[in-house]
């Protein structure tokens, strides 16, 4: 019986091995040079790690931070023009005291005053008079009322204007006012009481908060009621 042998039946065999052996060489060349290049980073940042001088990478400390604690600032002083609020020529205007009482707390509208009832310190637009609850609380002057009404803050209150741009205003007065918006009054005139429904100033007691603005700027009262002198 003759021999049938097929001579490239032995080298597709071969040829199999071959592949494998050069396929597990690739595997191992590219292991190889991963190791190599990720040896050669971890050298470089290493080197540059050390080259950083001792004391200067950022500390937690060092880091800046928002202040919690609010910083102070400054309170800028209202100014108004001489003319508004030191009026020096005498108008004719009768003029007179709203109440009768002594000045419990003054005039401040350059400088910050202490409030005792809302702990700060604050400018303060006109004149408190202390007086007894229900004493009568008259016009400073001749005038129409331009409002009657409770306010949030200053509590019962009466606004009259005047002649010559003068508006006077009267707070913290009895709930029943005596006058209403739209009423001729003359100086001397029951306008209110005094009472104690300002808010702001409920430390003080009974008393009449009594301001007066000229051209709708503030006015220090004692100016105004000098006027009449």
């Amino acid at each position: 019986m003759s021999e049938n042998k097929n001579p490239g039946r032995g080298w597709n065999g071969k040829g199999y091995y071959i592949a494998l052996i050069l396929c597990a060489a690739a595997i191992g060349i590219t292991s190889y040079v991963y190791h190599q290049n990720t040896a050669a980073e971890e050298e470089v940042l290493l080197r540059e790690t050390e080259a950083i001088p001792v004391g200067t990478m950022a500390r937690e400390e060092d880091i800046p931070v928002i202040a919690t604690q609010p910083q102070p600032t400054q309170i800028s002083q209202p100014t108004t023009p001489e003319t508004t609020t030191q009026p020096t020529e005498k108008t004719g205007m009768k003029v007179q005291h709203p109440v009768s009482g002594q000045e419990i707390f003054g005039y401040s509208m350059e400088a910050l005053s202490y409030n005792e009832t809302t702990r700060d310190w604050r400018v303060h637009n006109g004149v408190d008079f202390g007086a007894e609850e229900g004493t009568p609380v008259c016009a400073a002057a001749d005038g129409t009322v331009y409002a009657a009404y409770e306010d949030d803050a200053m509590g019962s209150t009466v606004v009259i204007r005047h002649e010559g741009g003068y508006t006077t205003t009267y707070s913290s007065l009895q709930e029943e006012l005596a006058v209403s918006a739209g009423d001729t009054v003359s100086a001397g005139q029951t306008i209110g009481y005094a009472g104690s429904t300002a808010l702001l100033e409920t430390t003080m007691g009974s008393h009449v908060h009594f301001s007066v603005t000229h051209q709708n700027m503030p006015v220090d009262p004692a100016e105004f009621l000098s006027l009449g002198e």
